[in-house]
């Protein structure tokens, strides 16, 4: 073999070394490029959307039972792996258990009084954002048979109504549709929240109550309805947020888009929920 040989096929080696090294260094270049361009396309998105897990606790308003259990269902069959309990009850006695130390992912209050109990004492994280809004309702027995066509037949003596406490959204809200209207109604007992409220018009130990219009919905053929034009004189609106101390805080952000989503807002209308 000549040395002119041997040299060219050194040299066809060589280029053959380096061409290749290229191509390496091109790719990963190309390759970094991609991934600081598109954080997706790592596939880190999708997965911390498909790796929620373990249980979001959610302390909420009385009034959002039956469709917040609707969602709860919703939120666990789009993330298996998922459990979302509740802790329904008047909103004052859930921010007083929030304040405590309660453990809790997500707070949804029935008024922004009560939501400001949390957020004052710094309780929140971020910003609460309001999803709904709600108003009163007169809830009378089936059939309505005390003949009650507006807010101010709730004054007559010998009709036993009930109301909700003073302290607590649905109550506070009644409060100021009487004070607004000078109207004086004298309850047989006032409840801790308005689902306390409602039960006693269902067990017929009261002839009417002042509830949301959202629980008379929920109650179907239990109770009937009376809408009263003063009403507008007191909306509440629901605030929902994150707890700051929240155990699950990835998933319960993901709930919290659930209940804002467009399902959410379609399961809230149907149960009787305003548009904020």
């Amino acid at each position: 073999m000549t040395r002119t040989v041997r040299r060219t096929r050194r040299m066809t080696r060589m280029a053959g070394v380096g061409a290749a090294a290229l191509l390496t260094l091109s790719a990963c270049s190309s390759s970094g490029d991609s991934s600081a361009a598109d954080p997706a396309s790592s596939g880190s998105g999708s997965a911390s959307a498909g790796q929620l897990s373990g249980t979001v606790t959610v302390f909420a308003a009385a009034s959002l039972t039956e469709s917040f259990t609707t969602l709860g269902e919703e939120f666990e069959k789009a993330h298996p792996g998922t459990k979302v309990t509740f802790n329904f009850g008047g909103s004052d006695s859930l921010a007083a258990g929030i304040n405590s130390g309660a453990p809790a992912d997500v707070f949804a209050a029935a008024s922004t009084k009560t939501m400001k109990l949390v957020t004052d004492e710094g309780a929140a994280s971020g910003e609460p954002v309001t999803f709904v809004r709600n108003q009163l309702e007169i809830a009378t027995l089936p059939g309505n048979p005390d003949k009650i066509a507006s807010l101010k037949d709730l004054a007559g003596p010998d009709l036993k109504v009930v109301l909700c406490d003073k302290e607590v959204p649905c109550g506070a809200a009644t409060q100021k549709v009487l004070d607004a209207t000078g109207l004086k109604v004298t309850p047989v007992s006032y409840e801790q929240d308005v689902k306390g409220a409602l039960t006693k018009v269902e067990l017929k130990e009261a002839d009417a109550s002042l509830v949301y219009k959202t629980d008379v919905h929920a109650a179907g053929d239990k109770v009937e309805g009376v809408e009263f034009p003063e009403a507008a004189e007191a909306v509440n609106d629901y605030p929902i947020a994150l707890l700051k101390d929240a155990p699950n805080a990835a998933a319960a952000k993901a709930f919290i888009a659930l209940v804002r989503s467009d399902t959410g807002r379609k399961v809230l209308s149907e149960a009787g929920f305003l548009t904020p």
